[in-house]
């Protein structure tokens, strides 16, 4: 599947089926959020005051730190003046200004610690922030005084604030340090922890914030020394002088940002279409080597967009090879970089455009990590810029394709939360659009991809809701443009990308209607397509992932149709290719899923080449990896479970244990998600295993219900 809205910098817009950080993002509201029990009100309100009248020093000022752009003032600060009803959940307004602040500052004390409220506040703004976005301002009691027996009484952390939260915003055993600012004390010591509070806010050092008093008194010592210095005979040259360096510094920077203009743009198209991660990688290196000899908070409005170009670059290129952290990383910053740019110009819409797209794939990667809470968010301020570009040039095309993408990723929510119905008429809608548009400018190469990938997820939704014959014809339809759109570029790497997913997806709904030729014919096209890939970038893990998958989805088409050399030498391919990605890294939810189908294919082949033992073996590592499997569709892993155990009970079954191949089966019975939103390859799942467990009648209606969707048993895989 593909996810919608990709800009050219995206170095892979066709992805296999997307909240945004807190830092600078379209949607935020609020600096801080202060956190309290209401016992510490006074000191809440103190500290609310000092963080909004605070003003942040004239030198750190548009500075990019890791926290984004410093700000001139620390404003909105978010503190709640009313007490928390009765209920047990927090209200829509709280969890609205958490959802969008920068930061979270917990006043921590004994009686903070006690407080269910501010704990729930802790909780709902991990879910959706970095770790590093909390921040503890200690005002009595003493931290992680539960780890001493007979001190419990003098904790002031709460929970949520003692423990790290996973990307999934889930808690984990692992003690969390969140920065810490002592406010028990005199003035001196409570302004003191106030500084510290804010130079973690700004990612800055404190001795930047202590000393700014000390840094202006000698700046103004220096100009009068200067002053004093410099006679009436000299001030001429000395202005002179100055005058030609000023010029000579500027024609040199504007000679470099015009050589930094040409990489990231005419240099960039001319590598992005042969697809050399290496050499887009080094384009990247090469311009942030530039900037990183400049101080930061100079920059000009193009430079600070020119950084942030490269820095996307980079992430794009971090995310094809599985650097997923990195990726992430990179992006964020990024993203910080845009959002000062919009900043100093929020009615330029282009600012907006290149914002908006660091937003977006900030979601795609939270997506891509099985993060839909955050996904969502980053979604939805993509759609609030992409209407603010509209507004501001209604006529601009490319913005009203920008707000199609948004309104069609919406659709990618849905489908994402099982909304299969609704997700429908989402992408009918959105796709109506898009044709209009792709035909009134037919040779925008964006335009056309926009429209490429959004007829893939409708046909992914007509799939979904049993459509087959209309999915098959969207996909026919989405082969012949890329195809016809590989030709006319002349071999632009992007569509022969896209065309992997593409072959591979038509192939797999022939299958499900029986016609295993078609099926492994289109298959071969993705893998020839994919080869070709890899003999460009052998280390894009993308490209790889796509490879192993297709060879997987080939080596099954071939068994089912009594090819069964072909079938193991595909399947070898296969999971060779797996066990190499998750060696570069197992957290990655894509290839561990890969690997568990490797492992489930391996065991149907050896069901049918009557290896009972040896079914077992393979079915049981099969099962304990999809245990493992935490994707952003929990459903689908727990049929990845129940599969590995009907499978099991198909092998005991066949070695004549029957008591082991009901207990099997019983299982996989239970492993069943409970919903009635299933896709037609899960329907078909349960219908085999109702078969098992002995549910007669209830299979019957499922098998009835295939059939009238143009699903035939003989492509199953049992």
């Amino acid at each position: 599947m593909t996810l919608l809205a990709r800009p050219s910098e995206w170095i892979h817009p066709d992805r296999d089926a997307a909240s945004a950080t807190p830092f600078a993002g379209g949607s935020q509201h609020y600096f801080a959020f202060l956190s309290y029990s209401h016992r510490d009100e006074p000191t809440a309100r103190w500290l609310h005051d000092e963080l909004e009248k605070f003003r942040v020093p004239g030198h750190l000022v548009g500075r990019v730190t890791d926290h984004g752009s410093v700000p001139r003032r620390l404003t909105p600060i978010f503190r709640d003046l009313r007490e928390l009803p009765a209920s047990d959940d927090l209200g829509h307004e709280i969890r609205a200004a958490l959802s969008t602040s920068r930061f979270l500052i917990v006043i921590c004390s004994p009686a903070a610690a006690d407080s269910k409220w501010t704990n729930a506040e802790i909780e709902a703004f991990k879910r959706v922030h970095p770790e590093g976005c909390v921040l503890a301002a200690i005002v009595a009691g003493e931290p992680f005084a539960t780890e001493h027996p007979g001190r419990e009484q003098e904790e002031c952390l709460p929970r949520a604030l003692r423990f790290r939260y996973d990307r999934r915003g889930r808690p984990t055993p692992k003690r969390a340090e969140p920065l810490a600012a002592d406010l028990r004390g005199d003035a001196e010591v409570r302004r003191l922890g106030l500084l510290k509070l804010v130079a973690g806010m700004l990612g800055v050092g404190l001795d930047d914030l202590i000393r700014r008093d000390e840094v202006r008194r000698q700046k103004r010592l220096a100009l009068l020394a200067a002053a004093s210095l410099a006679g009436m005979v000299v001030t001429s040259g000395l202005a002179y002088t100055a005058i030609q360096a000023r010029d000579a510094a500027r024609d040199q920077r504007r000679e470099a940002e015009s050589l930094v203009g040409f990489m990231l743009g005419d240099l960039k198209s001319k590598l992005e279409p042969i697809g050399r991660l290496d050499a887009l990688d080094g384009v990247g290196a090469r311009v942030l080597k530039y900037y990183q000899q400049q101080d930061q908070a100079d920059l000009s409005d193009s430079a600070l967009m020119q950084r942030s170009r490269a820095l996307a670059l980079m992430a794009g290129v971090a995310n094809s090879r599985g650097r997923v952290d990195e990726a992430s990383r990179l992006y964020r910053e990024a993203m910080a970089g845009t959002a000062e740019a919009v900043r100093r110009e929020p009615e330029d819409a282009q600012r907006l455009f290149e914002h908006a797209q660091n937003v977006f794939f900030m979601g795609a990667i939270a997506l891509q990590g099985g993060q839909p809470t955050q996904a969502e968010a980053a979604f939805r301020a993509y759609e609030q810029l992409a209407n603010r570009m509209v507004a501001l040039e209604p006529d601009n095309l490319k913005w009203r394709m920008e707000a199609q993408n948004a309104h069609a990723n919406l659709g990618v929510m849905m489908y994402n939360q099982r909304r299969f119905g609704e997700a429908v008429t989402q992408f009918e809608q959105a796709l109506r659009t898009m044709r209009a548009i792709a035909i009134a400018d037919s040779t925008s190469r964006e335009y056309q991809k926009s429209l490429a990938e959004t007829l893939a997820w409708t046909a992914d939704a007509h799939t979904a809701v049993g459509r087959l014959d209309i999915a098959t014809a969207e996909r026919e339809q989405l082969v012949a443009l890329l195809e016809q759109l590989l030709r006319s570029s002349r071999g632009d790497v992007a569509y022969g990308e896209s065309l992997v997913p593409a072959h591979r997806a038509l192939g797999a709904l022939y299958a499900l209607q029986g016609r295993l030729g078609p099926a492994i014919e289109q298959t071969r096209e993705a893998a020839a397509h994919a080869q070709e890939l890899i003999a460009l970038e052998s280390n894009n893990g993308v490209w790889l992932g796509r490879a192993a998958r297709t060879r997987l989805n080939l080596a099954d088409y071939l068994f089912k149709a009594n090819r069964k050399d072909e079938a193991a030498t595909e399947l070898q391919s296969a999971c060779s290719l797996a066990t190499s990605l998750l060696a570069r890294d197992r957290t990655v939810s894509d290839w561990l899923a890969l690997r568990r189908d490797c492992l489930t294919t391996q065991t149907i082949f050896d069901i049918g080449m009557g290896a009972g033992a040896r079914a077992v073996a393979s079915g049981t590592q099969a099962l304990n990896l999809a245990k493992s499997v935490k994707s952003s569709d929990s459903f689908n892993d727990q049929y990845g479970v129940a599969r590995a155990y009907r499978l099991i009970g198909d092998a005991q079954r066949s070695l004549g244990n029957g008591s082991a191949a009901t207990a099997a089966w019983n299982h996989a019975f239970k492993a069943l998600p409970r919903t009635n939103a299933e896709r037609p390859s899960e329907m078909s799942e349960r219908q085999l295993i109702l078969t098992r467990v002995g549910r007669a009648a209830e299979a019957k209606q499922l098998a009835t219900k295939l059939s009238a969707m143009g699903y035939r048993a003989e492509a199953r895989s049992s």
